[in-house]
């Protein structure tokens, strides 16, 4: 029999149940028992649900407070020293500080570095590691997960991230190799697998993506030393691999010693049949062919003729999965009732996704009774309904591609030139200051955007209430002594969901919420069509701001790449294609902005670097494209106008030459958290343009003082000419409170003034 199973779970809740407990708690406002407690009734929740849809086994250790990477790091005791544990169990608030900076108990310090989770829009917190380091069991909270599972009448399978992906994506504090650490390491997940053993798990998921990556040779070898030293616990290891092909791991992966592979068959389908041909014959084969990472609904008769020869070749060693961990989806969508009949045909949320999973089962293990069969035309009926929809193609649309391809896709002048001609035109002093972007969004803004869009609220109404937030938000600015001001983006929802509202091509949910880090969520737009832009999108407000100052206003935009990454983006085109039709509708953003007197314009592209392709070979054919969308969209505006970008918790130094080449004329980046060590590029690359690094981490509630902020930029000094040097924050201040934003700003603003100072000292 086919066994069903899911590699992972949402665990925010379907209505971010865990969202509001978590700011609850770090707010004062609730105990540590209360979240806790709403922590145990998600748990069980989603068990049941994993249950009721028929799954063999519930996933147990998916759940997290914050991030699943930081688990890891405080079940083996990995705590960095200036959060002052001195052993024992890692308690909760020591676990926040370390995410956050900050808990309702203990010391602040500065968080743990943040950075994507391979291509996705998922935040991880960074483990850093000594040569000395020693690993200790430190949290139970896996045990108890499992205690909790069982007693409630579940099966489960518990999830570990693999030690060697673990230490792959850690940090080595000083100059040694990690793999010194392996040895110890091994110690303490054997000690792990044990205690699980003792509780009488019999299955234990171990997810190792990283096998999916370009490794070392020694990296490699670490692999078959690591599970060769595993094999001696009392559990069946399931080696989970997901994101992309094993290309030239995948003879070491199907040759590990443990009990049963997993493979994304997804994004790399061409791999299955290889896989199954040289796995084993007493191991089990896991086949994600239900999409983790995307919400279309699956074509169910095409990946039970796929899976159907696997069937044949495995018996009972097969077994069917999503692609990845669900955590990258929505929860339910039976919450979406506004969602017009055909659009929502073709959906699947993570719900959906274990019911897909239990109808592949049933359909191999020709156990189908009415209701899934007809659960199977359903699903073949809408995936050919999409794909016939008119909805999804416009000629004219498709007319200006192709007439796009006559657009130059370089500025009319080289940067020098154009750097004089803004200098002339702004008049900034030396160490310019702005912010990213967005001021806190309070209680009261998003409820005028809630009145207005459930009609409690007028149009005129709701136009003044947000001309009034504007007024207030740069009259802050110009008290603090900002240099280029925004307008604060108190319209706005979400920095790629508000583009998409205006643009032809998208639809949204109600409830789409996905976990970023933490306790932040985004809701992806659903991108399902040709886009185009109807009409000016940020121009009124921006136009507005402007009208309140004499200093400089930036108009503030969400680049292609990052809308694309950052939607749910249609399947049945290259993403190249929608990249381009998403850069033309900005470009005539540009102009307009232009034409309406704003000299900055800023394209974020923080989800560049995320898109990446996981292996080196096919990165040039992604920059290529993707840089292009963003040169595409900015390459009309004239020399006088500044043309920013802006990239978050992203390590680009191995692709600065393009980054380079995107040939924005300030580009601002996060530095802060990594104590300026992204500036390490900078070094080796002599970047032709100007930057902001970011001098203060904007998720952590910690205020900086004025002298952590003259130190970064001393460092960022170091490299880069101070003539060319930016002061902001290191992204948007959407998520903190005023209380927090004023006093960080004003020692940011006393910092440049320092900085411009020392400079004149010295000239």
């Amino acid at each position: 029999m086919t066994l069903a199973h899911t590699l992972g779970f949402p665990r925010i809740g379907a209505r971010r149940e865990l969202k509001f407990a978590l700011e609850s708690y770090w707010n004062g406002e609730t105990s540590k028992q209360a979240l806790e407690e709403t922590a145990r009734t998600l748990r069980l929740k989603y068990w049941q649900q994993q249950a009721e849809a028929g799954l063999d086994v519930v996933t147990v250790g998916d759940f997290t407070y914050y991030d699943q990477v930081l688990d890891a790091s405080a079940r083996l005791g990995v705590v960095p020293e200036r959060f002052d544990w001195a052993g024992g169990d890692v308690d909760l608030d020591t676990y926040f500080r370390m995410a956050r900076g900050r808990a309702p108990s203990g010391p602040s310090a500065a968080a743990c570095t943040m950075t994507k989770w391979f291509d996705t829009n998922y935040h991880y917190l960074v483990p850093e590691l000594s040569a000395d380091q020693r690993f200790e069991l430190a949290r139970t909270d896996l045990e108890e997960q499992v205690t909790e599972a069982k007693q409630a009448g579940f099966t489960p399978k518990p999830v570990l991230l693999g030690p060697l992906t673990w230490l792959w994506l850690a940090r080595p504090v000083g100059d040694f190799d990690r793999l010194t650490l392996l040895e110890p390491l091994l110690d303490a997940y054997a000690e792990q697998l044990n205690r699980l053993a003792d509780l009488g798990v019999d299955w234990v998921q171990i997810d190792e993506p990283a096998l999916v990556l370009d490794l070392p040779q020694a990296w490699k070898s670490a692999y078959e030393q690591a599970y060769h030293r595993l094999k001696a616990t009392p559990v069946k290891l399931l080696l989970a691999t997901y994101f992309g092909a094993l290309e030239d791991n995948i003879t070491l992966t199907c040759e590990l010693p443990v009990a049963g592979i997993h493979i994304d068959a997804v994004s790399a389908p061409d791999e299955l049949i290889q896989v199954a041909d040289w796995l084993p014959s007493h191991k089990v084969l896991s086949v994600g062919l239900i999409n983790g990472r995307n919400i279309w609904r699956t074509d169910l008769d095409a990946a039970l003729a796929t899976l159907e020869p696997i069937k044949a070749k495995m018996g009972d060693r097969l077994w069917v999965a999503p692609s990845c961990s669900l955590l990258h989806v929505p929860v339910d969508l039976n919450q979406e009732t506004e969602l017009d009949g055909e659009l929502r045909s073709w959906l699947s949320f993570a719900v959906q996704k274990l019911d897909e999973v239990v109808l592949l089962k049933r359909g191999l293990d020709d156990n189908l009774d009415e209701a899934s069969r007809q659960a199977l035309k359903d699903a073949a009926t809408a995936a050919a309904s999409r794909l016939r929809s008119p909805r999804l193609r416009h000629p004219e649309v498709r007319r200006r591609i192709e007439d796009s391809e006559r657009l130059s896709l370089d500025r009319a002048e080289p940067f020098a030139v154009r750097r004089d001609r803004q200098q002339q035109r702004l008049n900034l002093p030396r160490f310019p200051t702005t912010t990213i972007g967005s001021f806190p969004q309070t209680r009261d803004i998003r409820q005028v955007r809630r009145d207005y869009r459930q009609g409690r609220l007028d149009a005129a109404d709701y136009e003044r209430r947000i001309e009034a937030e504007i007024q207030a938000t740069v009259a802050a600015q110009e008290a603090l002594g900002l240099d280029v001001l925004v307008h604060g983006e108190a319209e706005r929802n979400d920095m790629v969901e508000y583009f998409g509202e205006q643009l032809d091509g998208f639809a949204f949910t109600r409830f789409g919420w996905v976990q970023s880090y933490g306790s932040r969520c985004v809701k992806p737009p659903v991108l399902f069509g040709d886009v185009s832009r109807p009409e000016p999108m940020t121009v009124r407000w921006t136009q507005y701001a402007a009208a309140q100052t004499d200093k400089p206003m930036k108009g503030m935009l969400t680049g292609p790449v990052t809308i694309l990454n950052w939607s749910f983006v249609r399947d049945d085109q290259p993403r190249s294609d929608t990249a381009r039709q998403l850069a033309l509708a900005l470009r005539d953003e540009v102009l307009d902005l232009e034409a309406a007197g704003i000299g900055i314009i800023q394209i974020d592209e923080a989800a560049l670097r995320e898109g990446l392709p996981l292996r080196r070979r096919h990165w040039p054919a992604y920059l290529d494209w993707a840089i292009g969308a963003f040169r595409l969209a900015a390459s009309g505006a004239a020399s006088e106008t500044q043309i920013h970008t802006h990239m978050c918790y992203s390590q680009f130094n191995d692709i600065i030459e393009s980054i380079a080449d995107m040939d924005a004329d300030v580009i601002t980046i996060e530095t802060s958290r990594s104590d300026m060590r992204l500036l390490q590029a900078f070094q080796r690359f002599e970047y032709p343009n100007d930057i902001g690094p970011g001098v203060y981490d904007i998720h952590s509630p910690n205020t900086p003082n004025v002298e952590q902020i003259i130190d970064l930029l001393e460092k960022a000094r170091r490299v880069i000419p101070a003539e060319r040097l930016w002061v902001n924050p290191d992204c948007g201040l959407k998520t903190r409170r005023w209380e927090e934003v004023k006093p960080a700003l004003e020692a940011m603003v006393s910092a440049a003034k320092v900085m411009r100072q020392r400079v004149e000292a010295t000239a």
